[in-house]
């Protein structure tokens, strides 16, 4: 069986000077690597930064104001589904409520097919409110069908 061969290397940390080995005293701190001009400079730096930060945003803000609006719309629009349904889970776990909501809608669907949709008179009238409708919304007279 062969064994493996082992070779030891030696770490190439920097060695650590041995400051104070006396039990009980206190090493001083070494100075600071980083002169006081430097930090000036870092300092110098950030403040130039945040000086023009404003007028950079403002600039970024009217080169790019309908994307970020409609995605601000979008990110709205999705909270506010989303707390919608919350509500709605949290009304249905009160007893009697999930069925007094399906009464409800049963009742508005029988009401709505008696008064729109049972009589040829009625379907006309509620094509005609739809046509009205949709000429509204968009802007322009649509074809009748």
């Amino acid at each position: 069986m062969q064994e493996p061969e082992f070779t030891e290397t030696k770490s190439k940390e920097a060695a650590v000077p041995d400051i104070n080995n006396q039990t009980g005293t206190i090493t001083k701190l070494q100075p600071p690597v980083q002169s006081q001009e430097q930090w000036q400079q870092y300092g110098e730096q950030i403040s130039g930064f945040l000086a023009t930060l404003p007028e950079y945003l403002g600039s970024f803000f009217n080169q790019y104001k309908q994307p970020l609006v409609s995605v601000g719309l979008i990110v709205g629009a999705i909270v506010s589904v989303k707390v919608l349904l919350a509500v709605l889970d949290s009304l249905n776990d009160i007893p009697l409520v999930a069925p007094t909501f399906e009464l409800i809608g049963i009742g508005y669907s029988a009401w709505f097919v008696y008064r729109y949709l049972l009589k040829a008179s009625t379907r006309k009238e509620l094509t005609s409110e739809i046509t009205t409708l949709k000429s509204q919304v968009v802007g322009r007279n649509s074809p009748e069908a």
